[in-house]
């Protein structure tokens, strides 16, 4: 038992000090900490403090407690800091991984943690709208990078003929696009395709339009058009209340030689198989947002986002569809393509 409890306390150490830091990556993005550790470091805090026009003393404790956690370097003969190539791409470069993000949306989380409690004890779902804002902005900023860096280059490539008919021009519908990060890019890199978000969330659709993306408001079961060459779900189908019927809408939706593609988190088969980290990061999430939007939107068993693959396979079985498979992954995401 003494073994057991060593190996508890070091992992719960880590995971505090994770915990309290995220409110101070969350300070280092807003006040430009990272980015000029980046492009002008290395610094000592005093030197920082007057760059970034920040305050001495703040600063001389926030950047060792960034570099206890490894997302910033220090030089212990210099007593200066600065980020590494990897630290940099992942905190201060707008085309990076944005980890800030992530923290972003987890604290967004947290503030909503009374509306979950509330939630465990009655059965009831908290929509979507319902959360804090910096869940929309911060969820948008989470998922963005993986797209960036697969939409075009590994998952449409993935499914055969689609990059193609994309550059000649046909008709996409992106359900539950969110903030639109998603939609912008199928249409910036396929100009000649009609690219149209939908979601269902209005605050959602205003900041995608205000980003100049093509959005409405509209749900996945009632979307307007038909004939689409391309319908896409990225990390949503698991959120919704009825994705059965989505997917039936879908499949009505698209052309005859339409795809629906269908992006998913990252899961395993089984509990056991999912025991990870990445898992313990989706199942967390999912249950201060997945299942709670989900049980708003009438679920009886909300899939909740580490479903994995029988069950996605079984909704799209279910709406008719002909053909099933996957067809790309990374480490935290699964593609599949449904064909009717």
């Amino acid at each position: 038992m003494e073994d057991q409890l060593t190996i508890l306390l070091g992992r719960f150490v880590q995971d505090l000090g994770a915990t309290v830091s995220a409110g101070n990556v969350l300070i280092g993005d807003e006040l430009g900490l990272y980015r000029a550790l980046a492009e002008s470091g290395p610094f000592t805090p005093a030197e920082l403090a007057a760059y970034t026009g920040t305050a001495e003393r703040y600063v001389r404790e926030w950047l060792p407690g960034q570099a206890a956690g490894g997302y910033v370097s220090y030089d212990t003969g210099t007593e200066r800091y600065w980020l590494n190539e990897a630290q940099a791409v992942a905190f201060a470069d707008p085309g990076g991984l944005l980890l800030p993000g992530a923290y972003q949306l987890a604290l967004a989380c947290l503030a909503d943690r009374q509306l979950i409690v509330d939630a465990f004890r009655s059965g009831q779902g908290v929509a979507w709208g319902a959360h804090d804002e910096n869940v929309f902005t911060g969820c948008e900023r989470f998922y963005r990078p993986g797209y960036v860096q697969n939409l075009v280059s590994a998952w449409i490539p993935a499914v055969a003929g689609l990059a193609d008919r994309l550059t000649a021009g046909i008709a996409v519908a992106d359900v539950g696009c969110g903030l639109g990060a998603s939609t912008r890019i199928m249409a910036e890199t396929y100009p000649a395709s009609s690219v149209r978000g939908f979601d269902s969330h209005p605050e959602s659709v205003e900041l995608a339009r205000s980003g100049g993306v093509d959005a409405e408001v509209a749900r996945a079961q009632d979307f307007p058009g038909t004939g689409y060459g391309l319908v896409t779900t990225f990390d949503c189908l698991h959120d919704m209340g009825d994705p059965v019927g989505a997917a039936r809408h879908i499949r009505a939706a698209l052309a005859d030689d339409g795809s629906w593609l269908i992006v998913e988190p990252y899961a395993g088969g089984s509990v056991a198989q999912n025991l990870t980290p990445v898992g313990r990061v989706y199942y967390n999430f999912s249950t201060f947002l997945c299942v709670p939007h989900a049980i708003s939107e009438g679920a009886a068993d909300a899939l909740g986002n580490q479903a994995g693959e029988a069950p996605v396979g079984k909704i799209v079985s279910e709406a008719g569809f002909g053909t099933f498979r996957r067809v790309a992954e990374t480490p935290f995401n699964l593609v599949y393509e449904a064909r009717p």
